[in-house]
């Protein structure tokens, strides 16, 4: 990608900054009966409940980063346990007449774009081919089934339904759902975790990962004017690593899928679309891979990650993830578990970060405000050690307010020395909240919470690859994911926040080059709980059967 403005992609993500004066391009309004389907069904395709099986294999949470004594071995049971606790619903909320699921991997405004397929080949009790996951009913849709050949292999493939998220987001939506497949490649990784597995993200380009999800098959995705609200954008195939499992076949999938027999159709999603946004098709069409050559993921020389102390498991975390609608601005975060929760977003080859498709690419900008033992104020935190020699100097550069900045471990000696944590600039609580508050569209969120942060993404990436700016979004997902979870053991709650004003919160940091770009923000404190809402269980439908 040339670090032109004349980019595409460039010119997309300058087009789609909030700004103070005006937002980017969206619907003036919403018809909320009008939404679309949040799930999508296969009908005529054969069905194989899967068994609702997580409970089985629970462990304690601060174990994940370590493979359990007794390896699980990748069978119907297993899969369904890998699928439950990251793609399936965890829970049914209602108020009054209103009724919607909460599923364990996030989603920008919970509106899902993310569809889920199954390759296998070789599982006990599974079909050998491709199966659409049915997060509604914790089911596999048989798309393409064929005769086993005597290989044992499994993998994920995920793709976009990005109308889902353009019907209320529009232009910015494509920025969405990248994050959203970060989060969903982040919900997997940690539920492979669970089973002593691992996820790998494998090199295909979009084309030839459309043919193998059979998203390009004209008899189920006609062109039709009305196609950009049912056509899912292809993503990302992840191979799944665990006992007695082979290498995907990655280059032969397509021949492999020759001999299958293609079963049902796809439902609708809206057949009745009051707006389009071309910007996200045309952002979506300029970013794809074109190549199937693999890249190699580098991690940082960091200490292991050291067991988390929680007594809770790690399904049982997993359920209870949620984005804080509000948050207690009297209560405060220990800095002891402010320090893991960020230690946790350092790039290391366990979950999350083993599904990274590249280079680590984000860095977090922190707005302290009620964290015990520290000043409120403005801290960075680098997330290479390359970038903690290079961010500091330029800030200290740009903008004389950060002249006095400080590593928090020279202060601080219960701060970790490799987290690279640095306190800019001091400021009082008031001022901080107000600052918080107004660059994260004025929401009360970022201000009440323990902190907030933006993640800076490296725009010099994109230089290289234009399919580098998906990578980027996906990853500040997968930050985002380890935040959620993180938060959620730690006893408090976190939010991720799609909408700021981009080039103001560069402002507040004294960025002026172009090269680094805020792409998400989330923040994380004690929840307040709205006793109005109904909590249901994710599968009724199973309980009375």
């Amino acid at each position: 990608m040339s670090d032109t403005p004349q980019n595409p992609l460039r010119a997309y993500h300058a087009r789609t900054k909030h700004r103070f004066e005006a937002f980017a391009e969206g619907p003036g309004q919403l018809d909320w009966d009008a939404q679309p389907a949040a799930f999508r069904h296969y009908p005529g395709a054969p069905r194989l409940e899967l068994p609702l099986s997580a409970d089985r294999f629970e462990r304690p949470y601060g174990q994940l980063p370590q493979k359990p004594e007794n390896t699980v071995l990748p069978n119907l049971d297993s899969l369904g346990a890998l699928l439950e606790l990251s793609l399936g619903i965890s829970a049914w909320k209602s108020w009054g007449a209103s009724r919607w699921a909460l599923r364990c991997n996030p989603s920008s405004g919970n509106l899902h774009p993310v569809e889920a397929y199954v390759l296998s080949a070789g599982l006990p009790g599974v079909g050998d081919g491709l199966q659409h996951y049915d997060p509604e009913n914790h089911a596999l849709e048989g798309r393409a089934l064929r005769q086993p050949d005597g290989a044992r292999w499994l993998a994920i493939g995920l793709s976009s339904a990005m109308w889902r998220e353009a019907w209320k987001y529009g232009e910015r939506a494509f920025r969405y759902c990248q994050l959203d497949v970060g989060h969903a490649v982040g919900a997997l990784s940690y539920a492979a975790a669970l089973l002593g597995w691992e996820v790998e993200a494998l090199p295909l380009s979009s084309d030839k990962l459309a043919h193998t999800l059979g998203l390009d098959r004209p008899k189920d995705f006609p062109a039709t004017r009305f196609a950009f609200t049912e056509n899912e954008e292809p993503e990302i195939l992840l191979t799944i690593r665990a006992p007695g499992l082979a290498e995907t076949p990655v280059a032969e999938l397509a021949e492999w899928l020759q001999t299958a027999i293609w079963q049902g159709a796809p439902s609708r999603i809206d057949p009745a679309p009051g707006y389009r946004w071309p910007m996200v098709d045309k952002a979506a069409t300029a970013s794809r891979f074109l190549r199937s050559t693999p890249e190699k993921v580098d991690f940082p020389a960091y200490p292991p990650l050291a067991p988390h102390p929680t007594a809770q498991g790690a399904a049982e975390i997993i359920r209870q993830r949620r984005s804080g609608q509000r948050f207690d601005p009297k209560c405060s975060l220990d800095k002891a578990a402010f320090y893991r929760l960020l230690d946790a977003t350092l790039p290391r080859r366990q979950a999350p970060f083993n599904g990274l498709e590249g280079e680590t690419a984000i860095h977090l900008l922190l707005f302290v405000l009620r964290v015990d033992g520290l000043p409120s104020g403005l801290y960075l935190l680098p997330r290479t050690p390359q970038a903690a020699t290079e961010l500091p100097a330029i800030l200290g550069q740009s903008d004389e307010r950060f002249a006095g900045q400080c590593p928090v471990s020279r202060v601080d000696h219960d701060c970790p020395p490799h987290l690279g944590l640095t306190l800019l600039a001091p400021y009082g609580l008031q001022e901080m909240q107000r600052l918080a508050r107004s660059l994260s569209c004025h929401q009360d969120i970022a201000a009440t919470s323990a902190f907030s942060l933006g993640m800076l993404g490296d725009f010099a990436h994109l230089a290289v690859d234009d399919s580098n700016y998906r990578k980027l979004l996906r990853e500040a997902g997968l930050v985002g994911q380890a935040l959620y979870l993180e938060a959620e053991a730690a006893g408090v709650r976190g939010t991720g926040i799609g909408c700021f004003f981009d080039d103001p919160v560069h402002q507040a940091f004294g960025i002026t080059d172009p090269r680094w770009q805020s792409v998400y923000h989330f923040t994380v404190g004690t929840p307040i709980m709205d006793s109005r809402i109904e909590t249901s269980p994710p599968y009724p439908q199973r309980e009375q059967a």
